[in-house]
């Protein structure tokens, strides 16, 4: 089992091998080319009629879906644990090893800055890169972007027509949890019981799917389509994202997310004693950060590669025009619903997990604009650039320990953010494989 996250190339060669060891049941090839030239590879382990579509690494900073991949298809291959979901003769397997590799490329590095015994925050925003929306291959289609990347996924989803797709993700901090464009109803059991098992708190309520419904605790299905709080769950054209394709066949698709480091208040049900202000509290953080870094950005912009040759501009340049604000003005409706809560068991009060969950978002927000700085002003051939550095530095430093402070973060081991993700991903097709079929037509 894994203790560090793998690398781009380590997980390749590792497929690799699988394929020499399972010829008859492992194959290897190229579904598509990325915008800077990598290949996009694609894992098919089985025979079976029926696939599952399984997206590792579609976001460059969530590097825990390689190591994820590889254990499920060695469970595939070998037979381990065998059931219908993990029978190679009913269901084949088909695992994109990672579907952003020109982003897992900018953020090199991240697997040995979370390897070390002393790793931080810090150490994290030091190395990782995501980028900015249009460029992210499950979202930009949603942005009317048609990134070779998002079109080798859906190539692949018309070709296999998937019953399952699952996407696999990591959050910085926080609990676990799940989105789902359908519910698929035995999987919270299974999915409950593995956290627990492993010490990962579940995440009720998150900023990802903020409007979403909740069916179970961790568990949220996307809104019907005439939802009045379709803008709030992500954005009005949802539907076109890579998330929803698989719909057009009667497939359903299960987004998997694991916490690097967790708190104990993402399950913490209480009612927060103070949650209107707490919310205000927040916004004001995200807005106060992003002002800060972004007065850097300002300081330092004469000397920085254009934004529009250098992706780590762009996202500097997107986050600064408008994002923090778009992010705090999000949470003014459910400010205002805690402030309109009479009494102790209104279901107007948000939770303290709830709380929690924003906070997260409150704090990353100008982290990763700032790591993103850093980085350039230490590449940077100017004068201002080391005074400009040591000044964002401390800001840096002072945010990632008050955010491990103030949520209590604890680490979770890579092998028990791996397990929990591969057993969710087998539950999810145990489920699926289970629930009745959907009508397309």
């Amino acid at each position: 089992m894994f203790d560090r996250y793998p690398t781009v190339g380590e997980v390749t060669d590792s497929a690799r091998q699988l394929v020499s060891r399972f010829p008859g049941t492992c194959r290897l090839r190229r579904i598509g080319t990325s915008r800077a030239g990598r290949p996009i590879l694609m894992l098919s382990v089985g025979h079976g009629p029926r696939h599952v579509l399984v997206v590792a690494r579609p976001h460059p900073d969530e590097p825990v879906g390689g190591a994820t991949a590889l254990v499920l298809a060695e469970q595939v291959a070998c037979g381990e644990g065998l059931s219908a979901a993990t029978d190679p003769s009913i269901v084949t397997w088909d695992i994109i090893l990672c579907l952003d590799p020109d982003g897992a490329a900018l953020s090199q590095g991240i697997e040995e800055a979370t390897a070390r015994a002393d790793h931080t925050l810090v150490s994290y925003y030091r190395t990782v890169y995501r980028p900015v929306a249009a460029e992210q291959p499950e979202w930009a289609p949603i942005e009317s972007r048609r990134l070779p990347e998002s079109q080798a996924l859906f190539q692949v989803i018309d070709e296999l027509r998937p019953f399952l797709q699952c996407s696999l993700h990591n959050v910085e901090a926080g609990g676990s949890w799940v989105q789902l464009t359908r519910d698929l109803p035995k999987l919270a059991e299974s999915f409950r019981t593995s956290a627990a098992e492993l010490g990962i708190p579940v995440q009720h309520g998150t900023f990802d799917a903020l409007y979403w419904e909740n069916p179970s605790p961790g568990i949220h299905v996307l809104p019907p389509p005439d939802s009045t709080d379709r803008l709030a769950a992500g954005s009005e054209n949802i539907g076109l994202s890579t998330w929803c394709a698989p719909s057009r066949y009667g497939g359903v698709t299960a987004i998997v997310e694991v916490p690097m480091w967790a708190t104990d208040m993402a399950d913490d049900l209480s009612p927060h004693p103070e949650a209107g202000p707490a919310l205000r509290d927040l916004a004001r953080l995200v807005r106060d950060g992003g002002r800060q870094v972004t007065a850097v950005l300002d300081k330092a912009r004469a000397f920085l590669p254009p934004a529009q040759d250098d992706p780590v501009g762009r996202v500097l340049e997107w986050m600064a025009d408008g994002l923090y604000d778009l992010v705090a003005d999000s949470w003014e409706p459910l400010a205002r619903q805690a402030a309109d809560a009479t009494h102790t068991d209104d279901p107007r009060r948000l939770t303290t997990a709830q709380v929690c969950a924003l906070d997260i978002v409150a704090r990353r927000q100008p982290l990763r604009a700032a790591g993103l700085l850093l980085r350039l002003l230490k590449a940077a051939d100017d004068d201002a650039a080391p005074l400009l550095h040591r000044e964002l530095d401390e800001l840096f430093t002072a945010w990632c320990t008050d955010f491990e402070q103030a949520l209590r973060l604890r680490w979770v081991p890579v092998r028990h953010q791996v397990e929990h993700q591969a057993r969710t991903v087998v539950a999810a097709v145990e489920s699926a494989l289970e629930a009745p079929p959907v009508n397309t037509t």
